[in-house]
């Protein structure tokens, strides 16, 4: 995007790319069907966006509206889902990357694979299959992701560059990432399902997506859309019946259970084998009223053993800090260098923020460094 920017006001453009192909992360998102942004008012799609410090996005001019229509520009067709998620047609990455990469090579950008930059002395370092070469530009921009995913690239190796040249950085931390749990044997035989129809609420955050038991924890969309709440301290609840209130679940829970056993009178209660095997693993000490039942049923509590590990998170918080940027991205240690992307201290739910809040920064700073040459 950034690049882009910079070739629309007519400047020569080289794009360095560490690893043999660009937009590895762009692509494994394209996995799931390439979510590019979600329908909503602009406060409430950029109320979703936090980080200490973190100005409003809104002012940065490029939300749903326009992230559809740069895709559309591209030439291709996109459509929005029952939820509001906005999806290409084709349900894929690599059409849309194919387009934009050309349009870019038309524009003048000079796109090198394998460069990956190591240092700041007397300019750009990089190390290249041609051996080390040096960058002098006039201006930078800095798109080097976070910390979350390495084996795409974005391994954030260049933290100490930076810091060593002044900039604050804040560590970095997991972000849209599952929890770890230890099950109990009796857990084993719902490994792999998903969890569904249920809420979880943590803090003011509430979900009602989908998510999954694994052999490591719990992960999925719905996990993701409160993890920074429950990485952050917040008391996280499960409610297995949502769309029922507590009185009439509990007229459920009163039924005479005769001669079942406990989890087949469950599940004639829940109708989910799922969350009667979760109720059994979080819920004990079991009630002994149906009213106890509803109760905690309504408000399982759940229970888990930290985040799971940074390389194994959609995306990351932390990074540098927004006090060690300009409102236009420019670094304030290093003049004309500029930082975009989730190299920034902000994070954002799955669900289409954390791609157009990456393109919006990418732009944004793109433009700035525009600005910049033509003074």
């Amino acid at each position: 995007m950034a690049a882009e920017a910079l070739t629309g006001a007519g400047h020569r453009v080289i794009i360095a790319d560490a690893m043999p192909t660009p937009a590895r992360k762009f692509l494994m998102a394209g996995k799931s069907g390439l979510n590019l942004t979600k329908v909503q008012p602009d406060d409430v799609f950029f109320g979703q966006f936090a980080g200490p410090d973190m100005p409003d996005f809104a002012p940065f001019g490029f939300g749903p509206q326009q992230a559809t229509a740069w895709a559309e520009g591209l030439g291709q067709q996109m459509f929005t889902g029952s939820t509001g998620r906005v999806f290409p047609v084709g349900m894929k990455a690599s059409p849309l990357l194919r387009a934009w990469l050309a349009r870019l090579r038309q524009a003048g950008a000079d796109l090198r694979s394998r460069w990956r930059w190591t240092g700041l002395e007397g300019g750009f370092r990089f190390a290249t299959p041609q051996g080390e070469s040096l960058l002098r530009p006039d201006v930078t921009v800095l798109a080097l992701g976070g910390a979350s995913w390495p084996r795409l690239g974005s391994d954030a190796a260049w933290v100490p560059m930076l810091r060593d040249a002044g900039v604050q950085i804040a560590p970095f931390r997991p972000a849209n990432m599952g929890f770890r749990v230890a099950w109990s044997a009796p857990m084993q035989k719902v490994i792999g399902q998903a969890m569904k129809g249920v809420a979880i609420r943590a803090g003011d955050r509430v979900s009602r997506g989908e998510w999954v038991i694994s052999h490591a924890g719990i992960e999925g969309g719905g996990v993701y859309e409160v993890a920074a709440a429950i990485r952050d301290g917040a008391v996280a609840l499960v409610d297995l019946a949502p769309d029922l209130d507590h009185d009439r679940l509990a007229q459920r829970f009163a039924r005479p259970r005769g001669r079942l056993s406990l989890g087949n009178w469950l599940r004639r209660v829940l109708g989910d084998p799922v969350k009667v095997a979760l109720l059994l693993e979080w819920g004990r000490p079991l009630p002994g009223s149906a009213d106890g039942w509803a109760t905690r049923a309504k408000a399982l509590p759940l229970r888990h053993d930290g985040p799971m590990a940074l390389d194994r998170a959609i995306s990351s918080a932390g990074g540098v800090a927004w006090s060690a940027v300009t409102p236009d991205l420019e670094l304030r240690a290093l003049p004309g260098v500029f930082a975009a992307g989730e190299m920034l201290d902000w994070e954002a739910p799955t669900g289409g923020y954390l791609l157009t809040g990456c393109l919006a920064l990418g732009r944004h700073a793109g433009r700035a460094a525009a600005r910049l040459l033509q003074h």
